[in-house]
């Protein structure tokens, strides 16, 4: 690969991580085809952009972007597979997915909104991170409670209401 060759991909590399605010890096090197093409079908079901790329060419994008990456160059060594989604949480819930029928990807690191997490043990945490829209679906069912059981309450009010006029209205007829 020519010098200018090696440039563009690392311009690739680097708008892709600037782009992003999830990027998982994995270990994807012991999966024979089959099992590489259906971990790329499910990554494309699941909107997970995935990126196999050459360290040095993925430190020298890490070092131009505008993101503070340089926790996870230690985990720059060996075969390594950039994943990008919308969802902090995703990445990780398809590597667990995965490894139902097979031991990769291993997860070496990720970067979920500005925070970095080093090593596969930490995948469950991962997971657990809720996605932006989780986080407001939550919120809405919190605000939406109270208001739920106030109607619930004048709801069962009014039955109560009601079952006692007409107790009444039978007793004076």
């Amino acid at each position: 690969m020519r010098k200018d060759e090696k440039n563009q991909l690392i311009d690739v590399i680097t708008e892709q991580l600037n782009n992003n605010r999830t990027i998982y890096l994995a270990d994807i090197s012991e999966l024979n085809a089959e099992d590489t093409s259906s971990l790329r079908r499910l990554c494309f079901k699941k909107d997970i952009k995935l990126m196999v790329v050459k360290n040095t060419l993925l430190k020298r994008a890490m070092e131009k972007s505008e993101k503070n990456l340089d926790e996870l160059y230690a985990v720059l060594n060996g075969p390594t597979s950039l994943m990008f989604s919308e969802a902090g949480n995703a990445p990780a819930k398809l590597i667990k997915e995965f490894r139902k029928k097979s031991e990769r990807p291993y997860l070496k690191g990720a970067y979920v909104e500005e925070v970095s997490y080093l090593g596969n043990d930490q995948l469950e945490m991962l997971i657990n991170i809720k996605s932006k829209n989780e986080l407001i679906a939550d919120v809405i069912a919190l605000l939406q409670s109270p208001a739920k059981q106030v109607i619930s309450g004048l709801q069962s009010g009014g039955q109560k209401l009601t079952g006692i006029l007409k107790a009444l209205s039978e007793k004076a007829a």
